[in-house]
């Protein structure tokens, strides 16, 4: 016997002093107690499985036969109920077969159209009729795997109406149309399906990687930021110091010419001070002289006390200026003003380079033509750079490659042995231009100003060096450059090669020029110097950047 039947709808398990309602359902006493308790507020009470109402609140007794039932068949071995997670919920496919509480499914079958769960299956793996039916995975819509015109299973699918038949719509309204099986459509759509997992995949991937790329951004900017600002304390303290310095030599070098000069002052004047005492002791005795009634006493003494002596100061006293240090002041006054002249000026320049860290992400590469036209740069070529045997012309926005020397003149920036030349313009941001070409063989390249120029080593060559890259075309094929290490391209021949670069996003991009644009390669990296665009042209082959 199964214990479900004598199992609490409440709490599902095995009753617990039983009770039955007068229509006949039974419950654990404190379930179904607490069941109307919750009830009680509205006066009207009902049983939890057929709704049936009660007023007033009735008045249960344990049901001893059932309750002794239950003890009974405790002890003779009832079988224990499913675990509770074996039930189908709300969100499980549940067995067709089962009564009551349904366990959950865990196959259909497509013969029988009936799902089943594990007791209930069963018979299709004992008996061998059932052996042949086809189970799947449990489903809550088997009916939508029926026909509904002709009540069979739909094993076919339609190409042309893009739906799924049976074998009899086959012979009706989808006669003639392209059909295969439902299964050799389903291995289709798994391709189908693998494809854009594995897209899907590689997006997640990329999106991981530049997750992580936008932290190391963040863990950069906070690193630089945190630097610069200890960075400009110091510098700023340093400042500091040296005008809190300038300040004390200053007030120094005043108070000692204070002392040398109050120094010197006072000497004068204890010298004058003696000298007025001398003229004060000098003019009593010529008083008591003129007061003298004997003529030959007065004429014998006055020579001696009428002669003076010269005096120790000059007429310079009178006539220095009342002002002393005030030219220091002025002096300071002047630096002041000249200090703020300069960190007005030079504030300026700090704040626009604190503005100018401009941290965005890169921008999306344009789709279109004109997209790409919106970065249009104007490209000219450099001659000092060209080979004797390129012939420049068009304003030097063409070059051909000649059999014969074009000019013997040296510069030090020019390339000695490879046909190559580079743009006077240097390119920084996001640039974009077009090379139209014609002949056997061209190198579209980028390039550091500072690549080797003289001699036929790679360090000179366009693509075999770490200073370039190169985009190699001929009639037939593609093929790209750089530091030795050639990749094979793919694309469709061109004559218009359209150069995409975003210097700070690192990134480098070869198309077919057309309305749509055809990206033949790309490349990203970290470019740490300004770029010049450039051109290695194989024997009567010219190239020209696309006014």
């Amino acid at each position: 016997m199964d214990s479900e039947k004598f199992s609490c709808s409440i709490c599902l398990d095995l009753l617990k002093d039983p009770v039955t309602t007068s229509c006949g359902h039974s419950y654990c006493m404190n379930c179904i107690k607490t069941h109307w308790d919750e009830e009680d507020q509205r006066g009207i009470h009902s049983c939890p499985q057929c709704r049936k109402t009660f007023i007033p609140r009735p008045v249960l007794e344990k049901n001893i036969l059932l309750a002794e039932l239950v003890e009974e068949l405790k002890k003779t071995g009832l079988q224990a109920a499913p675990a509770d997670h074996c039930y189908a919920g709300p969100e499980d496919v549940a067995c067709d077969v089962c009564s009551g509480r349904k366990l959950k499914a865990i196959k259909s079958c497509l013969v029988c159209l009936v799902t089943y769960c594990e007791k209930h299956l069963q018979p299709h793996y004992d008996v061998a009729q059932f052996k042949k039916h086809k189970l799947v995975e449990p489903s809550k819509n088997l009916q939508q795997l029926v026909c509904s015109r002709h009540d069979e299973v739909m094993k076919i699918f339609c190409r042309t109406d893009q739906q799924s038949i049976c074998y009899l719509c086959l012979m009706d309204e989808h006669k003639g149309h392209e059909t295969v099986s439902a299964a050799a459509e389903r291995a289709e759509k798994q391709k189908e399906l693998e494809v854009s997992r594995q897209q899907i995949q590689q997006r997640i991937l990329d999106g991981e990687k530049d997750v992580k790329l936008l932290q190391q951004e963040v863990e950069a900017i906070n690193g630089s930021a945190d630097k610069a600002v200890e960075d400009s304390e110091k510098i700023f303290t340093e400042l500091i110091r040296l005008i809190q310095k300038r300040s004390s030599d200053v007030k120094q070098q005043i108070r000692s010419q204070q002392e040398t000069e109050l120094s010197r002052v006072n000497e004068l004047k204890e010298k004058l001070e003696q000298e007025i005492t001398e003229l004060k002791r000098k003019d009593g005795e010529l008083e008591q002289l003129s007061h003298t009634e004997d003529h030959n006493q007065f004429l014998h003494n006055y020579p001696s006390l009428s002669a003076l002596s010269e005096s120790t100061h000059s007429s310079i006293i009178n006539i220095r200026p009342l002002r002393y240090f005030e030219d220091v002041t002025a002096a300071v006054s002047e630096t002041r003003d000249k200090l703020q002249d300069i960190l007005t000026e030079k504030w300026t320049n700090i704040l626009q380079a604190v503005t100018d860290v401009d941290v965005l992400l890169p921008e999306p590469e344009p789709k279109s033509r004109d997209g790409f036209l919106k970065y249009s740069t104007e490209i000219t070529l450099d001659p000092k750079t060209a080979n004797t045997y390129l012939l420049l012309s068009e304003g030097n926005r063409k070059v051909t490659a000649m059999n014969q020397q074009q000019f013997n003149s040296s510069h030090p920036d020019r390339f000695t042995y490879y046909d190559q030349v580079l743009s006077r313009e240097s390119l920084t941001g996001r640039s974009y231009w077009e090379v139209e070409w014609r002949g056997d063989i061209v190198f579209i390249a980028v390039a550091y100003k500072n690549i080797s120029r003289a001699g036929n080593s790679d360090e000179c060559a366009f693509g075999r060096n770490n200073q370039s890259w190169s985009f190699r075309c001929e009639t037939e094929s593609y093929t790209f450059w750089y530091n030795k290490v050639q990749t094979p391209v793919s694309g469709p021949p061109s004559s218009r090669i359209g150069v995409y670069l975003d210097h700070r996003a690192g990134i480098l991009s070869f198309y077919r020029v057309s309305e749509t644009m055809t990206l033949l390669h790309s490349v990203q990296t970290t470019f740490t110097q300004p770029l010049y665009a450039g051109l290695w042209l194989g024997l009567e082959t010219t190239a020209e950047f696309i006014k």
